[in-house]
Order: C-alpha cells, then sequence, then structure tokens
C-alpha cells in the first residue's frame, strides 16, 4: 500500500504487526510478553504512594517526592543553577513554594503575612527552603480537603480571566509537577540520585 509506505518506520511495523507477511517471530513475542508481564508485575507490586487516588492522592504523591529531593540534596548544592540566569536548585523549590501560597490564595486562603515575593532569592538556606516548601505544600493540602464539591465549582478571577476554584487545584498539582521534572534535571546533573531511583 502507497500509504503505507508513507508512515514513519515505528508506526509502520505498528500497524501492521499481527499481519502474515510481517508477523514477529516467535521468540521475540515471547519476550515482549514477558517484558510487558514483568512491568505490570512491578507497578502492581510496589505503586507510588498516592497515584490513581485522585487529587489527594496524587498531591501526596507529589508532595512527598518533592520533600524527599530536597532533603536528598546536599545544602551546597541549593546554590546549584545550570546557567547565569537560571533559578538555582533553592531558588525553584522557594518558586513552587510562593506559587502554591498564590494561587492557593485566589481560592480564598490568606496567604502567611512573612511571606514576600523576593523570598524566591533571598531564602537560600537548605533548612528553611524546606521549611517553606513543606508549609506550603501543607496548605494546599488542608484546603483542598476542606473544598466540597459546590466550592469546587466556586469561580475566581485570576490574571485576565475567571477559573473555578477546581480548576486553580488543578494548576497547583500542574505546576508542581512540571518542577519536579525540572527538580530531577538538577538533581542528576549534580549527582544526587532521587530516594525513590533507589529502591
Amino acid at each position: 500500500m502507497v500509504l503505507d509506505r508513507q508512515l514513519p518506520k515505528a508506526a509502520y511495523f505498528s500497524a501492521h504487526l499481527y499481519r502474515k507477511e510481517h508477523e514477529v517471530t516467535t521468540p521475540a513475542r515471547i519476550v515482549l510478553i514477558l517484558l510487558c508481564l514483568s512491568a505490570s508485575t512491578l507497578l502492581a507490586q510496589h505503586p507510588p504512594e498516592g497515584i490513581w487516588e485522585g487529587y489527594d492522592g496524587e498531591w501526596k504523591h507529589v508532595s512527598s517526592q518533592l520533600v524527599a529531593l530536597a532533603e536528598a540534596t546536599p545544602a551546597e548544592k541549593f546554590a546549584w543553577r545550570p546557567a547565569p540566569g537560571i533559578r538555582s536548585t533553592s531558588e525553584v523549590y522557594m518558586h513552587i513554594a510562593l506559587a502554591n501560597y498564590y494561587l492557593l490564595g485566589v481560592t480564598g486562603p490568606k496567604m502567611p503575612s512573612d511571606l514576600k515575593q523576593e523570598m524566591e532569592r533571598t531564602v537560600t538556606s537548605k533548612p528553611e527552603v524546606i521549611d517553606w516548601l513543606k508549609r506550603s505544600l501543607n496548605a494546599v493540602k488542608e484546603a483542598h480537603r476542606m473544598e466540597t464539591p459546590k466550592d469546587l465549582e466556586r469561580k475566581v478571577h485570576i490574571a485576565d480571566r475567571d477559573a473555578s476554584v477546581d480548576g486553580m487545584y488543578l494548576r497547583i498539582i500542574v505546576h508542581a509537577n512540571e518542577h519536579m521534572g525540572q527538580l530531577i534535571a538538577y538533581a542528576r546533573m549534580t549527582g544526587v540520585v532521587p530516594p525513590w531511583a533507589e529502591k
């Protein structure tokens, strides 16, 4: 078929996997089946804490990873940055903490009186950074637990648009996971192994 030849090689192979002329050999098929079974078995035996348990479970999961990675990072590496003008490790953690409070504040709860925007750059010591990170993660957790389905539908205003409270919480968790990925890259670049990767 002409269309088939226009597909990328991987897509062409996938599309014809079960066609007679492109059948996978029996040994290769057995290897593929074993790989699929072992992957699903591993996930079934040791699923990460909180996943598949709704918002609160996913928040618990990303919160525990953020705190574990921060605690595993040596204090001297909190000042590390991949290039001039790019956030340092401590600045990324403080950015998450500030964003948690700011986005949560849009839904109603007041931000801490001692929270200042410049803290992203001025709070740099490992103990202080971790303290602010934990406080902000806990604030989101407790506030979300108090929300009713009706509360989550309520409209709020942020920047130039209206959003729902539920949409704000979604933004908070997506933002935290986005920077979690950044921090994993930072860790790997500085020789820090994420604690969950060692298990």
